[in-house]
């Protein structure tokens, strides 16, 4: 007499199919998430700062930047988009700090 498997062993032999299936290219209905990741130091690289001053311009904690940098954490969502805006628009995002803290 076989086993019988759980329904959560019975979704996830299912939902690895379905993986299985995308990965080969083949339709089918699973949704998929695009998750976009930034390089937190590739940016500071690309603007020419150090770690010190690229925290201090953003107003990024130099831990926080670190621990992104040695891949001990990574960018959320947010910190994600952030650090994008600056891969684009380094000056005006600059701007827009100092033109906040005067406020």
């Amino acid at each position: 007499m076989g086993k019988r498997r759980s329904p959560l062993a019975n979704g996830i032999l299912t939902r690895l199919a379905d993986a299985v299936d995308c990965a080969k290219g083949n339709k089918n209905k699973v949704k998929k998430t695009i998750l976009y990741t930034t390089n937190a130091k590739a940016i500071r690289k690309s603007l020419g700062l150090s770690q010190t001053e690229f925290s201090q311009a953003y107003k990024i904690p130099l831990s926080t930047l670190k621990n992104w940098e040695q891949g001990r954490r990574s960018p959320d969502a947010t910190a994600s988009a952030y650090l994008w805006t600056i891969d684009q628009m380094p000056k005006e995002v600059q701007a827009a700090l100092i033109d906040s803290s005067h406020d």
